[in-house]
């Protein structure tokens, strides 16, 4: 998973054997900061940019979930979200409750 603003950029790596590594590399380029115990949750869906509805109601039922990351735009049939692995279980069942149990 990838995100850029215009002073930052945001990668999510899945095997940490060699964070230490990558992380003294891209030390060269800028800061860097590492964070651990993340969990990416995947929301497949039909995100077209014509078309509205589905995302907000996916934001609104996070909205007591800290995002960390947000990646739109390599799919658009999908959303990726970065949040502490410590909130997984409560974001999966917001997500159940709010987008399939109205």
């Amino acid at each position: 998973m990838v995100t850029t603003s215009e002073v930052s950029v945001s990668i999510t790596v899945d095997n940490p054997q060699y964070i230490n590594h990558i992380a003294r590399d891209l030390k060269e380029l800028g800061s860097v900061e590492v964070e651990q115990d993340q969990t990416i949750i995947c929301i497949v869906g039909d995100f077209r940019t014509e078309k509205t509805g589905s995302a907000p109601e996916i934001f609104e039922a996070l909205d007591t979930i800290p995002l960390k990351m947000i990646s739109y735009g390599g799919s658009p049939y999908s959303i990726s979200l970065l949040i502490d692995t410590k909130d997984k279980i409560n974001a999966l069942q917001l997500l159940n409750k709010y987008l399939f149990n109205q």
